[in-house]
């Protein structure tokens, strides 16, 4: 749909929901909408990011389709969620990106990368692989100051990217929030996206169809990402490890990087799997069929990661060792790169628009 097009949608969607008000205590975006008696792009963005798709609004609504009215809350916040992503994306060439991206770019992009990263390694050593020496130690295989510059490069770009994207939104934020900044509002969002609050809706779960409430998708949800969280943990304390007390790995198992890589690990091997089934179980009228390959390119990228990165620490005492390293960073270099311009920025948008929602509400009761 044209971005013209869906935002006229929206703001004809919330329009309708304005006058109805049946749905306002069901979750953020109800009380948020109650306070704006016109939708510009920047309100629309702000309430399609504080929607959590608990789908509870589409099976209440009395203009849902078949209605002529033919509301649903769901999809069409759905939609304006990717325009957000599209909209506030840095550099703005490659949002397109959003569009294309899907399960097939994403696995070509990380073959292409363990490709180049194949034949660099083979060049640098001599023409051949080299083969490990038995005591896991991955510099053996690419250079620590390789590894450094190439993670460190792409890492600096990546949250460059991120960082100018949601100040962007944030930016536009501020003229429908409230403006000054409070620890309390801070502290509610906070709780609030940790918790996932809010895909609970108005039910005791998240719906799955009109009669249908359970709990997986937010337990899913929490594997994801508090698996993601502790593979970043991991890999900060390593970092640390190496830079400050100048310990080099490979680490013993009881070790903090490797303990919270493995449970990292396991997360990451079971919500994003569990995301997937649970999206092709569900009502289809509860999301936006164009961003199916958007999800599924993330859910691949982040069950590859932990995949090889569990396999890698099994067989790192093995003859495997140097080309699995190999196929790890190249999937995990692909996973970083499409940071920016994939699934993964929601969060940051939600939070953002959780945080400015605790801080409207707060001036609403003075």
């Amino acid at each position: 749909m044209p971005h013209a097009d869906l935002l006229r949608l929206g703001e004809h969607t919330m329009t309708v929901c304005n006058a109805c008000r049946y749905c306002e205590q069901y979750c953020p975006v109800f009380p948020a909408m109650e306070n704006r008696l016109v939708f510009t792009t920047a309100d629309l963005t702000y309430l399609a990011n504080l929607c959590h798709n608990c789908g509870e609004c589409l099976y209440a609504c009395q203009y849902a389709p078949p209605h002529e009215f033919g509301i649903n809350v769901p999809r069409t916040l759905a939609q304006i969620r990717a325009f957000s992503y599209e909209h506030y994306c840095w550099p703005q060439p490659l949002a397109r990106t959003f569009r294309r991206h899907n399960l097939a770019t994403g696995l070509t992009l990380a073959a292409v990368l363990m490709a180049v990263m194949f034949a660099t390694t083979a060049i640098g050593h001599g023409g051949a692989i080299p083969l490990p020496t038995g005591d896991g130690d991955f510099y053996s295989v690419v250079p620590h100051g390789v590894m450094v510059a190439l993670f460190g490069g792409v890492s600096l770009f990546v949250a460059a990217a991120m960082s100018i994207g949601l100040r962007r939104f944030r930016r536009d934020l501020r003229g429908d929030a409230a403006r000054p900044r409070n620890l309390r509002a801070v502290l509610q969002a906070t709780r609030d996206a940790l918790s996932l609050r809010h895909l609970h809706g108005a039910g005791a779960d998240c719906t799955a169809e009109e009669e249908t409430r359970t709990p997986w998708r937010r337990w899913f949800h929490h594997c994801t990402f508090y698996g993601f969280l502790f593979c970043f943990a991991s890999t900060s304390v390593a970092a640390f490890y190496d830079a400050f007390l100048r310990w080099s790995a490979p680490y013993p198992l009881t070790s903090a990087p490797v303990i919270l890589g493995v449970a990292g690990g396991i997360g990451l091997m079971v919500g994003p799997p569990g995301l997937w089934f649970l999206r092709r179980q569900r009502d289809p009228m509860l999301s936006d069929p164009d961003q199916t390959g958007l999800d599924a390119s993330f859910v691949a990228l982040l069950f590859l990661t932990s995949l090889t990165g569990l396999l890698l620490l099994i067989l790192r005492g093995s003859a495997a060792m140097s080309p699995l390293l190999i196929v790890h960073l190249g999937v995990v270099l692909a996973l970083f790169l499409t940071l920016p311009y994939g699934k993964f920025v929601h969060g940051l948008y939600r939070v953002a628009a959780l945080i400015a929602y605790a801080r409207e509400m707060q001036n609403d009761r003075g």
